[in-house]
């Protein structure tokens, strides 16, 4: 019964989430809160650790959320690129439903029917031998580290103590310790201090600089975004990663790619590392490997490396867990069933050729990303955040970073005809500013 219960469940979101992609607008009640009253509660109880652009969201399904009121926004953030496959995608919230009912958490003391599958299919899709799961995008890069470290120390006999990793500036991987050691950015790392040793940058895009550095035989790796994000979407140049690739391979260093952001289809390719043909060491996914629907990540290494770490030396209590598993694995086949690259490829040609055709360069003087991963960098007598208010007005939610560049990652799931519109609203936008 439950079995047939969750296919009918499937086959009736599949549909409400076709009709929500053809614009069928909210038809559930308001919520009995006002946005002013969520943003009120939220200041007053929570953290003020983040400053969101002021809208309350209470729904999301496909491409479009809905806040309290009841208005329908596109969805050009896509939680930072977690919900690649849209929201509430169908097939990904019942591979959570079903496996909610049967089990959830057992921890890695015991196995599971769950992990296993998960971890053959991804290995194979990616092409690595081995898979460490964990939870959060931070979490992959915190494993990384440690198992570069572990590799330095047994396969490149470096010193105990002496291993050093190497990350581009610019990089943002997450707030831990270790992530914010790494930063040039004073928002980030300014009253933290004192900071993780071993940990080194060089400048984003530059080979030459990274080959001196690479050549001191204590580094063991060397941690790199294909796309800077946070940064502002900030494109290397072509050549760029194979040139990583051959330094690291020349110098016996760990290539460390951080494809949280930029993976799972989201610049037109299923890794942004696809790109140039070519494979990093070490491989880290998060964000949307779970659709957005529950925090999971990934390292995949090969054994040579991944089983450097032995029994007790890294885990995660809900890391690889069942319900985590079975969401991940559902995702990635979503990716791959409804060619979400492709779509991406395609449609985010297009939206960097129509901006540059209709945005005037005196207010917006670069355009730049891949697939639907894409900035617009604005001009000093303008604010980005100003602008991304106006575009809240107009029905389009997008959020500065760095105070100048928005970025536009809509979900990978939305079609041309409603790409048009949001180019519409984005252009109108700009082109009505006093």
């Amino acid at each position: 019964m439950m079995k047939r219960w969750n296919i009918h469940l499937g086959k009736r979101l599949w549909k409400s989430f076709l009709s929500m992609n053809g614009e069928v607008q909210f038809s559930g009640n308001r919520a009995s809160i006002s946005s002013m009253q969520v943003i009120s509660r939220e200041d007053k109880y929570g953290a003020h650790n983040y400053h969101p652009l002021p809208v309350a969201l209470c729904k999301g399904k496909g491409i479009f959320v809905w806040d309290v009121e009841g208005k329908q926004y596109y969805d050009f953030l896509s939680a930072y690129s977690a919900v690649n496959q849209g929201h509430c995608h169908p097939k990904i919230v019942e591979a959570l439903t079903s496996q909610a009912d049967k089990l959830t958490l057992t921890s890695r003391a015991f196995y599971s029917d769950a992990l296993g599958e998960y971890e053959e299919y991804a290995t194979k899709l990616f092409g690595y031998t081995k898979l460490l799961p964990m939870n959060t995008g931070v979490e992959a890069g915190e494993t990384a580290c440690k198992l570069a470290r572990k590799w330095g120390y047994m396969k490149k006999n470096i010193p105990e103590y002496e291993a050093k990793i190497y990350f581009a500036e610019g990089n943002f991987w997450g707030r831990t310790m270790s992530a914010i050691s790494t930063s040039n950015d004073p928002s980030s790392f300014k009253g933290f201090g004192p900071f993780m040793p071993g940990l080194c940058t060089v400048p984003y895009n530059d080979l030459q600089t990274l080959e001196t550095a690479l050549q001191d035989p204590h580094v063991c790796a060397f941690m790199v975004e294909p796309i800077q994000g946070e940064a502002g979407v900030v494109v290397p140049s072509e050549g760029y990663l194979r040139g990583v690739r051959e330094l690291c391979t020349k110098y016996n260093v760990l290539w460390i790619a951080d494809e949280v952001q930029t993976g799972l289809s989201r610049t037109g390719k299923l890794l942004a590392v696809d790109h140039e043909c070519v494979k990093p060491d070490i491989l880290l996914l998060g964000k949307a490997l779970s659709g957005g629907l529950y925090p999971v990540s990934a390292v995949l290494a090969n054994d040579d490396i991944m089983l450097c770490i032995k029994p007790g030396e890294h885990g995660s209590t809900y890391g690889g867990n069942p319900l985590g598993c079975k969401v991940a694995l559902a995702a990635l086949r979503v990716l791959i069933e409804e060619n979400l690259a492709e779509n991406a490829q395609k449609l985010g040609n297009k939206f960097r050729e129509e901006l540059r055709k209709c945005l005037p360069q005196s207010i917006v003087p670069i355009i730049r990303g891949k697939g639907l991963l894409n900035a617009i960098v604005i001009d000093s007598e303008h604010d980005a955040w100003d602008i991304c208010i106006k575009l809240k007005e107009n029905g389009l939610l997008a959020k500065p970073t760095h105070g100048d560049i928005i970025r536009f990652a809509p979900p990978l799931v939305i079609t041309e005809e409603h790409l048009n519109k949001c180019i519409e609203i984005i252009v109108n936008t700009i082109l009505n500013l006093k």
